[in-house]
């Protein structure tokens, strides 16, 4: 069986996809530019428009939802967390939109 038709099955039976879709997608990139504090005060990120000088440049680190996550969740250095401001569901929008806008793996 071909692996794209495995990952369309197995998206479909854990009721995920891998991209985000059109409007997760933009829902992440409007919470990544108006969040407060906003990520992309501090990151660089081309898909948002972003020039951050604190942390890293997201385009070069390419960092996967799961990481993207993981930072959301429970901050990372100077990063705060934004576990009481944002729900799960844009967690995984913004997490969704840097590593599909970046090339990350989903």
């Amino acid at each position: 069986m071909p692996r794209a038709v495995v990952v369309g099955c197995l998206a479909w039976l854990t009721g995920g996809s891998h991209a985000a879709e059109p409007a997760e997608f933009a829902r992440g990139k409007l919470l990544f530019t108006t969040l407060q504090p906003a990520c992309a005060t501090c990151h660089t990120l081309q898909a948002a428009g972003a020039e951050g000088q604190v942390g890293p440049v997201l385009d070069e680190l390419k960092p996967d939802a799961q990481r993207v996550l993981r930072a959301l969740r429970n901050g990372i250095g100077i990063m705060p967390s934004y576990a009481e401001k944002l729900s799960p569901q844009d967690m995984q929008a913004v997490a969704r939109f840097v590593s599909q806008a970046t090339g990350g793996a989903p």
